[in-house]
């Protein structure tokens, strides 16, 4: 139906198959596809043998091999590196391979099983040979595997396979075939930007990894290559610790990539939920907005309370309740002590000399003095339903305010978000969003925020 929504995760080939299905294409159903991609992992030239860096790259390229037995869609298809260390790296994988023991996982020491079946370990082997069109085998074999605790000749067991493409701009081969195991290519670059432009050739990778701890590198590399990736990782030392792979993303982040990866993403994290809702743009009067929405929009029609906001429960406030103040008259005096108790003594606020070629015509007062001030004005200081203010989003500082100015505020409820009771003896409770709207004698606008307050229910069952 066409309020459907399809999302699907696996080869490229299959993906694009589904998406071609006529009740999809006449449905206009929504198709989100995250597919397999040849990722590229990348020793930027400051890592050379010796470094942190360098370690930490043949650390990566070992896992990523042999994770799941190379069967991830973020796989380290494409490991590049600069020409000058190729043979380097090539000894360094091969050593770091050669330390898998390969077999049963249930075994102990036993780090890399089997691939799913026969049937895709046969896959591999095909695509394997076209790679092998352009490429060779410098470390591993297709045809023979020793193992632990199990039958090499029964299981879809297969060696890790590491691959050397020594001109990859001829050999293009690598960009375009993904042997979905444990296979992966070695091949040389001359700088950071045919690091870059090769990284390109795979049309679109779920993520690309650099390992380097020169800043300036990774800069040239991410600015160069970001457009033809989801996700990209730089490696290094400092955060070693704290990294989650070339392949395992954080929820936050994206997981998909445009171009061969499909140009969707992966339903992970909030992100995920984007692509099962429907958006409206909906048009009318603020306070039609307001209504709809249950957001309060600015120009909608106030509600000015004869109750202090501050005195109702949450259940009693609307979106809409609106106190004005009383006004304040900004001093001198409030400039000199506002910048004593803050420290702030910036030459705007105390200075009048220095004001030429700005756009202030005379001392112009603190910013957040006029918020401090503010909330000295909309705040009902006795105790009530309002527990605490824990929060302030979106402050703007939009006209200078001047002594002999005066100040007021509206203080409109602005959203409203219910909370659960995390324990039978927590108070019942929600968070309001206060619209702060802080005006001059002129009724125009010096200053803007929104405050989040914890208030009280009345019921607390």
């Amino acid at each position: 139906m066409h309020q459907d929504v399809v999302t699907f995760t696996g080869s490229a080939t299959t993906g694009r198959m589904l998406k071609k299905h006529p009740r999809i294409v006449d449905e206009s159903v929504p198709f989100n596809m995250e597919a397999d991609s040849l990722n590229a992992i990348v020793l930027g030239p400051d890592a050379v043998p010796g470094t942190e860096e360098f370690d930490l790259f043949i650390k990566e390229v070992g896992k990523e091999m042999t994770l799941k037995c190379g069967q991830r869609c973020t796989g380290a298809r494409r490991i590049l590196v600069p020409a000058n260390v190729l043979e380097d790296v090539q000894i360094a994988i091969g050593k770091r391979l050669g330390g898998t023991v390969i077999g049963d996982p249930r075994v102990d020491g036993v780090r890399m099983g089997a691939l799913a079946g026969q049937t895709q370990r046969n896959e591999v082997k095909r695509a394997l040979d076209e790679l092998l069109k352009g490429s060779q085998i410098v470390y591993g074999s297709a045809d023979s595997v020793d193992v632990k605790g199990a039958d090499a000749s029964k299981g879809a067991f297969m060696s890790p396979i590491l691959l050397l493409n020594a001109d990859p701009w001829k050999n293009q081969q690598s960009h375009n075939v993904e042997a979905f195991g444990p296979v992966s290519t070695l091949m040389p670059y001359t700088d950071i930007d045919d690091a870059v432009a090769l990284t390109k050739l795979g049309k679109g990778s779920l993520c690309a990894s650099i390992a380097t701890y020169d800043e300036k590198v990774a800069q040239q590399f991410v600015w160069g290559a970001a457009s033809h990736h989801g996700r990209m990782l730089i490696l290094n030392r400092e955060m070693a610790k704290e990294n989650t792979g070339h392949g395992s993303p954080l929820a936050t982040l994206v997981h998909g990539g445009p171009g061969r990866a499909g140009g969707g993403e992966e339903m992970g994290g909030k992100r995920g939920v984007m692509h099962y809702l429907q958006r409206t743009a909906i048009q009318g009067h603020p306070s039609m907005i307001t209504a709809i929405t249950q957001q309060y929009q600015q120009g909608a029609r106030m509600n000015i309370t004869e109750r202090h906001t501050f005195r109702m429960h949450f259940e009693e406030l609307q979106v809409g309740d609106t106190v004005i103040t009383d006004i304040h008259p900004v001093t001198l005096q409030d400039i000199e002590d506002f910048a004593h108790l803050s420290g702030d003594k910036f030459y705007a606020h105390m200075d009048a000399n220095s004001l030429e070629g700005t756009i202030f015509t005379g001392r112009v007062a603190h910013g957040y003095f006029i918020l401090s001030r503010a909330a000295g004005l909309f705040v009902d200081p006795p105790k009530g339903p309002v527990l605490l203010n824990y929060g302030l989003d979106e402050c703007r500082f939009v006209k200078p305010v001047y002594p002999g100015m005066t100040i007021q505020v509206r203080f409109t409820v602005k959203e409203k978000v219910d909370q659960e009771k995390r324990t039978p003896e927590d108070v019942a409770k929600g968070i309001v969003k206060f619209l702060v709207d802080v005006f001059d004698e002129t009724g125009e606008t010096v200053a803007i925020a929104t405050i989040l307050t914890m208030v009280k229910k009345l019921d607390q069952n």
